[in-house]
């Protein structure tokens, strides 16, 4: 065993624990592994570089834009209107109907953004409806990640094990090679879903208020200013008001007005009523200070802090966002969205004390109290997806047909082989710019750099375990322990494994880690490559097992109110099944 080999299994141990550990995001994980390469001599600059140039990297940024074209046309939120609609006619039948229009969607956009799209078109459904959104919205991420495998750009993951192909000599997946097995996982999932899978799903989340749900009676309170306060004829500070204190000041009402004042414009005068939010213990210090009066405590509602522009909404930190990692005191909530966090809900706990030392995840659920007038502001945030069914982006309607042309357009080149996918989807990406269907700003913020930073990070580790051999080692390795049962127990082995890592780290690096091995094994036994590799292609993209293997499960974990065991135990039953189905039909499709 050589030094460069050595080197390449202690890098994959240390990426494998960087990765599953979150000791750092993903994106800095997949850097120092880039680095380290260069830094030990066995990768050039050139070769550990060559990540960013990868088609694979410039393709996945593509269609995160061309996603985003279609988006801004406001199409799918008119289809999310009228399934609200119908659904109520009969839920059943225009839910299944919901779940299949997002598989198919999913299939030609980008399925993190489909998904993300109807959260808030799944929550306002269930209240018209009567139903819990936890037995919806697990549903709604599943037909997502489902409808992903069907085609080559459904997913992120399945362009780069194309890519990853490319760069050793095979055939590039085309358009729509895994669609036979994909629409069998299709099938599969939902008739799953709709004969078992729902009725397992609990009714985590109730119909109730945004205050309700997150527990706020006990944190607000009205607080009076007295005559002989320091404070009147004062701007309001609320920081020298509530210094040393986990207390923030939500709005100030005036006794000659109906409508509440800014928090941060307004002047104090005696008979002030101070809404806030705080610790019941740290409000009660309040009691200690002459020149303010406690009101009675009160039932309080979502309509209490609606007054005049104000509203409460819950929003989601988005998965693979900029805030993942940022203490929430860090980010100026006030100042850049004019956003007060009253209440945090992380991994099915709920926080209310010290939040400024809370480090945010992404899935969390964060309670705002805002401006009307500033929510489209949040909406635009790729940081945050509002959950609240709101909707006040204007969009683009008249630019639909334009948008869904280019889409169209670039799958079909790429579908018929007359260019390749790189080109066709940054072709699609000029024209939606020069149409007017998206503004350069926009398709700049649309791309999710972390997902960008992590392919270019880690296509050359799989170039440094190739030339290396640690990739020939570790198949033969896998070789030794199940070719003695047949190369379908093998392909089978590489399934499993990689369902059962990407449940504890990206799917983009467990593809990114297990593709070249499986490209080595399937060579080692003599037998076709597409088995293997879509075998690694399939399964990293439909861990189900775990809120954290994919954007999708991510993003509707807080809004459901899950526990983490939801999702092992609803996942880990369709995850046996899509294992079964993979071994029995991929060797059909794509023989040995």
């Amino acid at each position: 065993m050589t030094f460069e080999i050595i080197f390449v299994f202690v890098l994959l141990i240390v990426a494998v624990f960087l990765f599953v550990t979150d000791y750092v995001t993903f994106d800095v994980a997949a850097i120092i592994i880039m680095v380290s390469l260069m830094l030990s001599g066995i990768l050039s600059p050139a070769e550990g570089l060559s990540g960013f140039s990868n088609p694979a990297t410039i393709t996945v940024a593509a269609m995160f834009i061309l996603s985003e074209g279609v988006r801004r046309t406001g199409i799918l939120s008119e289809a999310g209107d009228f399934f609200s609609e119908k659904i109520q006619q009969n839920f059943k039948v225009w839910f299944f109907a919901l779940l299949l229009f997002i598989a198919v969607i999913s299939a030609f956009i980008n399925n993190t953004a489909a998904v993300a799209i109807f959260i808030p078109v799944i929550m306002g459904i269930a209240s018209k409806a009567g139903v819990s959104p936890s037995k919806m919205l697990m549903p709604l991420s599943f037909a997502g990640m489902i409808g992903g495998v069907t085609t080559l750009i459904g997913t992120s993951t399945n362009i780069l094990v194309s890519s990853i192909a490319v760069e050793r000599g095979l055939d590039a997946i085309a358009m729509f090679d895994l669609t036979p097995m994909g629409l069998i996982f299709v099938v599969a999932g939902f008739l799953f879903l709709f004969t078992f899978g729902i009725r397992m799903i609990p009714e985590r989340r109730k119909e109730a208020e945004l205050t309700e749900q997150f527990d706020m009676q006990s944190y607000l309170t009205d607080i009076v200013i007295n005559q002989s306060s320091g404070l009147v004829g004062e701007i309001l500070d609320h920081k020298e008001l509530t210094k040393a204190l986990d207390i923030d000041v939500i709005r100030v009402f005036k006794e000659d007005i109906d409508s509440s004042a800014q928090r941060n414009e307004v002047m104090i005068e005696a008979g002030d009523v101070l809404r806030i939010r705080g610790n019941p213990k740290e409000i009660k210090k309040l009691l200690e200070r002459e020149d303010v009066t406690i009101k009675p405590s009160k039932e309080w509602g979502d309509r209490d802090l609606e007054h005049g522009q104000d509203c409460v909404i819950e929003a989601v930190i988005a998965p693979e966002s900029s805030l993942d990692r940022m203490v929430l005191g860090d980010y100026p909530f006030f100042d850049r969205h004019g956003a007060l966090p009253l209440a945090l809900r992380q991994k099915g706990d709920l926080k209310h004390d010290d939040l400024n030392e809370v480090k945010l995840k992404g899935g969390d659920s964060i309670l705002l109290s805002m401006s009307k007038d500033r929510i489209s502001e949040l909406e635009q945030d790729p940081s945050f997806l509002v959950v609240s069914r709101l909707d006040t982006v204007e969009h683009r309607s008249e630019k639909t047909p334009i948008a869904l042309g280019i889409l169209a357009g670039v799958v079909a080149v790429a579908a018929f082989g007359w260019i390749s996918i790189v080109v066709s989807a940054v072709t699609g990406v000029i024209l939606m710019i020069l149409t007017g269907c998206l503004r350069t700003e926009e398709a700049y913020k649309s791309v999710n750099w972390k997902v960008i930073m992590l392919l270019a990070g880690v296509l050359p580790l799989g170039t440094a375990m190739d030339t290396t051999g640690a990739a020939q080692m570790m198949a033969d390795s896998m070789v030794n322990t199940l070719a003695g049962f047949g190369p379908t127990v093998l392909m089978s082995g590489f399934f499993l494994l990689t369902l059962v890592l990407t449940a504890v780290m990206s799917n983009n690096a467990s593809a990114a880690l297990l593709a070249p091995i499986a490209i080595e094994a399937s060579s080692s036994v003599g037998v076709a490559h597409e088995p293997f590799l879509y075998a690694v292609t399939f399964a990293a993209s439909l861990s189900l097992i775990t809120p954290f293997g994919y954007q999708t499960n991510t993003m509707i974990y807080g809004p459901g109110q899950y526990e983490i065991v939801d999702f092992f135990k609803v996942g880990t039953a369709l995850n046996i099944i899509f294992w079964i189905l993979a071994t029995i039909f991929i060797p059909i499709i794509w023989p040995f």
